[in-house]
């Protein structure tokens, strides 16, 4: 089980959202032992590392703005 799981599934998602940040199919990082070079980066991983990193401050954006709402300051008609 995997701790985004609590994240993308809850009362109102009851099917998972996509995960931009990571693709189980382009995971490349098991080596063997006959691998001995370090493996380069292409532009592929490049782009799909900057995926992930906009994936993430859009995350962070929208968490903020949740608790930007969560701890603000209460109106006057809310407190009467």
């Amino acid at each position: 089980m995997l701790l985004n799981e609590f994240i993308y599934f809850n009362a109102e998602n009851d099917k998972p959202i996509e995960n931009n940040r990571f693709s189980i199919e382009k995971d490349t990082s098991v080596l063997k032992s006959s691998d001995l070079r370090k493996s380069r980066l292409t532009l592929r991983m490049l782009n799909d590392l900057r995926k992930a990193g906009e994936a993430r401050e859009k995350e962070t954006r929208e968490d903020l703005e949740l608790v930007r709402i969560m701890y603000a300051t209460p109106t006057e008609e809310a407190a009467a």
